[in-house]
């Protein structure tokens, strides 16, 4: 007969792997969640366009920040890091983004909303290359899970062009 220890080993094994597959499934039965976030950026005021002493320009906006990312939220989302990214093209880089907005969206009531705010962070370029330049706003959002890997994803909206002129 087997010993009371092998016995015990046995059944902590056994107990073990099948909790590992029902975590393993778990898990997996999350990739089949399909999620459709919206979102829209309204540009509705620049504040000021200027040039600073060191060369630098920086421009404030007025933004309204809209969206329903309650898609995201599944049984293993703890929570959503979300933030909104002006985009734009260089001679010497071909992509710049600045960051002007950022929020953590920590449950699903909370995942549709609608922000009046200016921009949070400074919208500064190092150089002259905003006067009339378009620009992208890119709503990106990073899913944190209970379990498993995160994953991101965005929305890029186009058709912004900053004014010509200094203000």
């Amino acid at each position: 007969m087997h010993s009371f220890g092998y016995r015990a080993n046995a059944l902590i094994t056994l107990g073990v792997t099948v909790l590992a597959l029902m975590c393993a499934m778990a898990s997996l039965s999350d990739n089949l969640n399909f999620p459709t976030p919206s979102a829209q950026v309204q540009v509705l005021n620049v504040n000021w366009f200027q040039k600073q002493r060191n060369g630098n320009e920086e421009v404030s906006l007025t933004l309204n920040i809209s969206a329903d990312l309650q898609s995201l939220f599944t049984w293993n989302t703890k929570q959503v890091f979300v933030f909104l990214a002006a985009e734009y093209e260089t001679p010497k880089n071909s992509l710049n983004q600045v960051s002007l907005w950022d929020g953590i969206i920590p449950s699903k009531e909370h995942a549709k909303f609608l922000i009046h705010a200016t921009n949070k962070y400074r919208f500064i370029d190092q150089g002259s290359n905003l006067q009339g330049k378009e620009f992208n706003l890119t709503l990106h959002w990073h899913v944190m899970p209970k379990t498993g890997k995160m994953f991101a994803d965005k929305i890029v909206m186009t058709g912004y062009r900053l004014p010509e002129e200094y203000r």
